[in-house]
């Protein structure tokens, strides 16, 4: 095989996915990643275990024939693969303040310091907004006069961005489908999977030291569909989801009736070896080259000049796992912001997962459920659900990220949030089952690296039993997880010993939270449901706000609480915890919520839309909650009053504070709001294109 070319990065995941699914037949699996030695193994690798996994599935058709008592055994819908998801290779889709705020809020991230990429970001003196198809950059400050300033039109759909100091990197969705995921965000993993829109990426930098004319100084294309983010300093981490290889065609069931009487399983017999003939035909013969991923970096330079680079070519950095899980490729790009310097990227075949990141690690949490053929992880014999741990290496200040170890834990993950890193542990929560599943329950698991393993150190399982995780936060040494079914329970754990962590106390209370955020050293901020008793179960009603002090964490209490709406009411916030804004400088919290008014705790959703816009509450652990004033956003199409509890949305999904002032951000429109007197617009900017 020849030396690879750009879009051989393509195929190299494909091989990668495919060796996985080589090794998980043999039984047991392990966790670590391998290299990939040579372009040579990976095309071999892409043949041979596409040959493993069709003979393998043919094997189980056939013996479904077989043991069939139906006399006609051909289905009416035959299982074909094809590419009709996948596009075909090579078809395309077609002047400032110089003062500012003194006190701003800002994107809220997990963990300090480690920002995420999200549709709008501030500093002092502006806001940074993507949207419709633009790059907006708005005068804020004033804020009494806020206005646009620059507006730059940009290739595809334009998702999310990162600014620091005088560069802006932007993240834009390109025509053309690379998979068949359904498009939308997953934050919140309860009843979604962690993926990407389906659709290739662009990445665009932008010197912005003329905030009114943005100059675009890189560009970089990736096959791949973005899915997460993190920036520490001006290094950029991004993590990218390509399909695999795709063989056009691959037939598993016979498209005619088997016959009957005892000619059955000759005929049965015989068809399968025929499909298995002529699957084996199409991987043998099928180019692997143009489904390769690819990622193109072109710098910018004054005059006109390009520098093009070629990343993934050579088949350097891929790895591939022992257990086959999609046959997928996840990439995390690392990039400077301030320079044009080389990007590199670690690649792994493997679905993508819940994505954690500190400022020296990233780590991906990826679901795994037991099938009754293949392989399985050896400390994970008795379970059906498990999650792969995988670990990479940041270094900032060479923007640099490599694979550095992975481990398994019991369960699966509910978002980033489940995760956490502590002197050198690794800390997860995760849950096998789902309500009303019997067996349900979650599971502490403390990991420590040892070499390329991510060991396990300390356990505590069977935690709350017929319940399952709807909250997590850790703090130091302490952890706090909620669970439901009927009621609330807050966990609260101990963690100072990795090797022995345990549960300090349990507070049941009605409801659940799906967010919970550190109100000071003593107090838990929360945002969940309230909920309705109904026997083995409870509804979901009101959306809930809670103050609870932890001072004592043998004794945690509920000291506040505020309930809003009825059944159907909802906020961005709910899933996504970038839609939460608490401005700890003036002790108020920016809520987004859609209010509705005259549902029942017997399931029926309220269907009186009272309100929808912006809250601003006075949130204190000595007050509690005390509403400010309203900022009034009308609805439009998409946000009504039957939102599923984990389909949570609302017409405003951000909010800014600068000093005295609100900026409540939904996808069309900002208005600027004084707190003092919430009732009048001061300024109103359109980012609708």
């Amino acid at each position: 095989m020849k030396t690879a070319s750009p879009g051989s990065l393509i195929v190299i995941g494909l091989g990668l996915a495919l060796m996985a699914g080589c090794d998980a037949a043999g039984g047991d699996v392990t966790a670590q990643l391998r290299p990939l030695e040579s372009c040579a193994a990976v095309e071999s690798a892409i043949r041979s275990a596409a040959l493993g996994e069709m003979n393998r599935r043919i094997d189980e058709s056939l013996a479904r024939a077989l043991d069939s008592e139906r006399c006609s055994l051909g289905e009416p819908q035959n299982q074909t693969e094809t590419a009709a998801y996948f596009p075909s290779p090579g078809s395309a889709a077609a002047a400032a303040n110089p003062g500012g705020a003194s006190q701003t809020s800002a994107t809220n991230v997990q963990i300090s310091g480690v920002d995420e990429a999200d549709f709008i970001k501030n500093d002092k003196t502006h806001l940074y907004v993507v949207s419709g198809q633009h790059f907006r950059i708005i005068q804020a400050w004033p804020a009494a006069s806020a206005r646009t300033i620059a507006k730059v039109k940009l290739e595809g759909e334009p998702r999310k961005l990162f600014v620091a100091g005088d560069r802006a990197l932007i993240y834009a969705a390109l025509p053309g489908a690379t998979s068949s995921s359904s498009g939308q965000e997953c934050t919140y993993g309860y009843s979604c999977r962690f993926t990407g829109d389906g659709r290739p990426t662009q990445i665009t930098v932008w010197d912005i030291a003329d905030r009114t004319a943005p100059r675009l100084v890189r560009k970089l294309r990736l096959t791949g569909s973005l899915f997460n983010a993190r920036r520490v300093g001006s290094a950029v981490y991004t993590v990218v989801n390509s399909p695999g290889v795709v063989f056009p065609g691959l037939q598993y069931t016979p498209p005619k009736s088997l016959g009957c009487g005892f000619s059955r399983r000759w005929l049965a017999t015989r068809a399968h070896e025929e499909l298995r003939a002529a699957n084996s035909r199409i991987i043998l013969q099928t180019p692997l080259g143009p489904w390769l991923p690819s990622v193109q970096d072109t710098v910018l330079r004054g005059g006109g000049a390009d520098t093009l680079r070629e990343l993934l070519a050579g088949c350097g950095g891929f790895y591939r796992a022992g257990l086959a899980d999609g046959g997928h490729f996840t990439t995390v790009l690392a990039l400077e912001m301030t320079r044009e310097s080389p990007a590199s990227t670690s690649t792994i075949v493997s679905r993508p997962g819940a994505i954690y990141a500190s400022a020296n690690a990233l780590y991906m949490a990826v679901p795994h459920e037991r099938a009754d053929s293949g392989g399985w992880f050896p400390s994970m014999s008795g379970e059906r659900e498990a999650s792969t741990i995988h670990k990479f290496r940041l270094s900032p200040s060479t923007a640099t990220a490599s694979y550095a170890a992975s481990g398994v834990i019991k369960g699966r993950a509910l978002n980033q949030f489940a995760l956490d890193e502590r002197e050198g542990h690794l800390r997860v929560a995760s849950t096998s089952g789902q309500v009303p599943a019997s067996s349900v329950h979650s599971t502490l698991t403390v990991l420590a690296q040892r070499g390329e393993t991510l060991e396990q150190v300390g356990l505590v399982d069977d935690l709350a039993p017929g319940e399952d995780i709807r909250a997590v936060r850790f703090d130091g040494d302490r952890g706090y997880v909620v669970t439901f079914k009927k009621t609330d329970p807050l966990f609260v754990l101990d963690l100072s010993r990795p090797a022995a962590p345990r549960v300090l106390a349990e507070l049941k209370i009605p409801g659940f939270s799906t967010y919970i955020h550190k109100l000071d050293d003593r107090h838990l901020l929360t945002l969940g449901y309230d909920a309705a008793d109904q026997g083995g179960f409870a509804w979901f009603t009101g959306v809930l706000l809670q103050i609870f002090d932890v001072t004592d964490p043998k004794a945690p209490r509920l000291a506040h609480k505020e309930l809003i709406g009825t059944r159907g009411s909802s906020s961005a916030a709910l899933t996504n915890h970038l839609a939460f804004t608490y401005f700890a400088p003036k002790d108020l919290l920016a809520l987004p919520m859609t209010i509705c008014e005259g549902g029942s705790g017997s399931g029926a959703y309220g269907t009186q839309m009272s309100f929808s816009g912006l809250l601003v509450y006075e949130a204190t652990a000595a007050g509690g909650f005390s509403l400010r004033g309203k900022v009034d956003h009308p609805a439009a199409a998409g946000v009504g009053c039957s939102n599923w509890w984990t389909d949570a949305r609302s017409q405003v999904e951000r909010s800014v504070f600068m000093d005295e002032y609100v900026f409540s951000v939904s996808r069309s429109l900002i208005k600027v709001n004084a707190v003092k007197d919430l009732t009048q617009d001061l300024a109103v900017v359109s980012i609708e294109d």
